[in-house]
C-alpha cells in the first residue's frame, strides 16, 4: 500500500512538471510568432531581412508545437487506457454482456442471447460464415418476449463440423399475422481474461476476444 501511494505521488509530480514545461514552451512559441510577425510587417522593402534564421526558428518551434500536442494526446490516452484496463480487470470472473452478433468458433458450441420485443409464433435462426453465407438454418425453440438463448453446435446443414472462424447469428421473428418482431442479439459469457491488442482492450469471453467498447453491461456469473 505504501508503495502504491509513493508511485502515485511520483506520477503526480512528474505530470505537474511536464504541464508547467509545456505551458512555458507554448508561451515562448506565441511570443516568437508575435515578434516574427512584427519584423515582417516593419522590414525595409528595399533591404528585406534574411529569412534563413527565422525560417529555421519557425521550423523548430513548429516541431515544439507538434510535440506539445502529442504530449497532451498521449497524456489523455494513458489516462483513458489506465482507467479502462482497471475496469476490464474488475470484470474477470463476471458475466459481460456484449452487443454483438458474431462469435469465434473453435471446437465448442456457441450460445447467443436474443431479446424479443414481443412473444412470437415463429423464430427462425440463421448462422452465417465470415463471407455472409448461410451455413445453418432452422427454427429456434424459444419464442417468448424478453431474453432467450440459442445454442449452435458448430455444424452446417449437412451435420458437418465447420472450420474455425467467426460466425454470425441472424434471428427472424414473426407473430401469428406474419408481422416481424424486433429483436436484439447479444453475447453473454464469463470474462476469463483481458489484454491489450493493437491499442484496444479486449476481453476473453468463451471462445471469442471481444472489444471492451462492445460491452453494455456486467452481471454475476451465477445469473448467466
Amino acid at each position: 500500500m505504501v508503495t502504491a501511494v509513493s508511485n502515485s505521488t511520483t506520477t503526480t509530480t512528474t505530470t505537474d512538471t511536464s504541464a508547467a514545461t509545456a505551458s512555458s514552451l507554448a508561451t515562448t512559441y506565441e511570443t516568437f510568432l508575435g515578434l516574427l510577425t512584427a519584423q515582417i510587417k516593419n522590414q525595409d522593402p528595399l533591404s528585406p531581412m534574411d529569412s534563413t534564421e527565422w525560417t529555421n526558428q519557425l521550423v523548430q518551434y513548429s516541431s515544439v508545437e507538434q510535440q506539445l500536442k502529442s504530449n497532451e494526446y498521449l497524456k489523455s490516452l494513458v489516462g483513458l487506457s489506465s482507467g479502462s484496463i482497471a475496469n476490464s480487470v474488475n470484470m474477470i470472473g463476471k458475466t459481460a454482456i456484449a452487443d454483438i452478433d458474431t462469435q469465434s468458433f473453435t471446437d465448442q458450441a456457441l450460445t447467443w442471447h436474443y431479446e424479443l420485443a414481443a412473444t412470437a409464433s415463429s423464430v427462425q435462426a440463421e448462422v452465417l460464415d465470415a463471407d455472409g453465407n448461410t451455413i445453418w438454418k432452422g427454427d429456434a425453440s424459444s419464442m417468448t418476449k424478453g431474453d432467450n438463448t440459442f445454442t449452435w453446435d458448430g455444424t452446417d446443414s449437412s451435420g458437418k463440423t465447420v472450420a474455425e472462424g467467426n460466425y454470425t447469428l441472424k434471428i427472424t421473428a414473426t407473430n401469428s399475422s406474419g408481422t416481424t418482431i424486433a429483436n436484439a442479439i447479444s453475447v453473454q459469457a464469463p470474462v476469463t481474461s483481458t489484454e491489450l491488442i493493437d491499442g484496444e482492450i479486449v476481453l476473453k469471453m468463451a471462445q471469442s476476444l471481444i472489444a471492451l467498447s462492445s460491452i453494455s453491461g456486467v452481471k454475476a456469473t451465477t445469473d448467466a
